[in-house]
């Protein structure tokens, strides 16, 4: 794709994960609890997404947009966007879950668990601002847009996602909370995936 070419944007956004948490080692003179530490990864997650998934179509020129138009079908190009973008996220959330473990003494007791909670954020995260990326690409590249649209959905998947991570800390949850949220957090993927396969192609006609 021709994403992988826009290396800049990749390394880019690795000196800022990478900035941000050593500034957090260097301003919190003790250990972070794990409330404020799991609050704090997924906060940066947020703006790690902002800045690399929701300018996948912000990013895009008309004539690369039409060149694209040429070859493929929306559908086909929708879900490219959203499978790269997922990728592309999950590498970033495992890069910061790293440097989180180097830098920040991680209270993590369930490491599996966390990063597959992780897995499952960053996709949820990602799915959310791609779809909010191409419509606001619509708007006269109105990047405002993607803050105004995306709050109200990743609000509830952000909430979801601080509360289900409290599970690789240890944290008990009464039988069936934790299926429950899992469920509710895959849900809204899946509803944001088939909205964007359905939308995409009416925004690609214009």
């Amino acid at each position: 794709m021709l994403e992988l070419r826009s290396q800049h944007t990749f390394y880019g956004i690795l000196l800022y994960i990478a900035s941000t948490i050593f500034v957090l080692y260097l301003s919190l003179p003790d250990s972070p609890e794990a409330n404020v530490w799991n609050a704090i990864f997924w906060t940066i997650q947020l703006f790690v997404c902002v800045n690399t998934v929701a300018k996948s179509f912000l990013a895009e020129s008309r004539g690369l947009m039409l060149y694209y138009y040429s070859i493929t079908s929306p559908t086909e190009f929708i879900i490219a966007k959203l499978l790269f973008n997922i990728v592309l996220m999950v590498i970033m959330s495992t890069v910061s879950l790293l440097l989180f473990y180097i830098f920040l003494d991680s209270p993590v007791t369930n490491a599996l668990k966390f990063y597959g909670i992780v897995i499952l954020g960053g996709t949820s995260i990602s799915l959310t601002f791609t779809l909010m990326s191409a419509i606001a690409a619509k708007a006269q590249q109105n990047a405002a847009l993607i803050a105004i649209l995306g709050f109200p959905v990743i609000l509830p998947q952000l909430l979801l996602l601080v509360k289900l991570s409290k599970t690789g800390f240890a944290e008990v949850f009464r039988n069936g909370v934790v299926l429950q949220l899992t469920g509710l957090i895959v849900g809204l993927d899946i509803l944001v995936f088939v909205l964007a396969v359905i939308l995409f192609p009416y925004l690609w006609k214009e």
